[in-house]
């Protein structure tokens, strides 16, 4: 693997213990840039191979240090989901966002948008551009 430097590790770092890439490349690179430029530059630097393969193994040593697994948080969810149904009062609200966060887990949580068009084709819409010609100018200098 590609050597990091030290802002590049640091911004690694970062990305894992803050969740945010824009908050990660403003502390590490030291910048007051407004939080949307972070947010587009910390984007282009965890792309880079290097950078992604480093924030990969710093995921999995947490994982693998907190023995973190998928079925394990399913089934803490699934507990929290319970115990929100069962409550003396029902929370209801609680108990859907377990159920989401589940579902987020298992990645069925993609919303799928249907491109086909009423007669069954995948066509797509063409919008033509009409402007008038110069011959169609009839103004004078």
């Amino acid at each position: 693997m590609q050597k990091l430097t030290v802002k590049e590790e640091k911004f690694c770092q970062l990305v894992v213990s803050l969740g945010s890439q824009g908050r990660a490349y403003s502390e590490a690179y030291e910048t007051d840039a407004k939080p949307r430029s972070c947010d587009v530059e910390g984007c282009k630097i965890a792309k880079k191979p290097h950078i992604a393969a480093r924030i990969a193994e710093l995921k999995a040593e947490i994982k693998e240090k907190h023995d973190i697994t998928v079925e394990k948080l399913l089934d803490e969810l699934e507990e929290a989901r319970q115990a929100a149904l069962c409550a003396e009062t029902v929370q209801s609200s609680a108990a859907v966002s377990a159920t989401m966060s589940k579902a987020k887990l298992c990645g069925l949580d993609k919303q799928i948008i249907d491109h086909t068009s009423s007669d069954g084709s995948m066509a797509p819409t063409i919008i033509q551009l009409v402007a008038p010609s110069v011959e169609d100018d009839d103004t004078e200098d």
